[in-house]
């Protein structure tokens, strides 16, 4: 079995940072793509953004492009979302996710894993 556990999040102003992280256990870590999805109060969950297995290639949501960087450890199991410029409507509950497939998707369907997610709240 593959477990994630994500931390990170947290109460931050309009325009502050965060860094999430998503801790895996389980399955060899390197060889699936990651993402990170988020949902809001009630909203659908979203994609926010996604890197392949070796961390060569990434892909992001429109929403977040220029403010969020996704990146990966493969020494440590670990995926990370450096979150600036956060504006309250990044207020969301953000997940992380596991595929078995080597390249990022957008889609939900495609990741088998999934993290408990942790809050994101941003104030005005």
């Amino acid at each position: 079995q593959v477990q994630l556990v994500e931390s990170g999040g947290g109460l931050v102003q309009t325009g502050g940072s965060l860094r999430l992280s998503c801790a895996t256990s389980g399955r060899t870590f390197s060889g699936g793509a990651m993402a990170w999805f988020r949902q809001a109060p009630g909203k659908e969950r979203e994609f926010v953004a996604a890197i392949n297995w070796s961390g060569g290639s990434t892909y992001y949501a429109d929403s977040v492009k220029g403010r969020f960087t996704i990146s990966r450890d493969n020494n440590k199991n670990t995926v990370y979302l450096q979150m600036n410029s956060l504006k309250p409507e990044d207020t969301a509950v953000y997940s992380c996710a596991r595929s078995r497939d080597i390249v990022w998707s957008r889609y939900q369907y495609n990741y088998d894993y999934w993290g408990q997610g942790t809050q994101v709240t941003v104030s005005s």
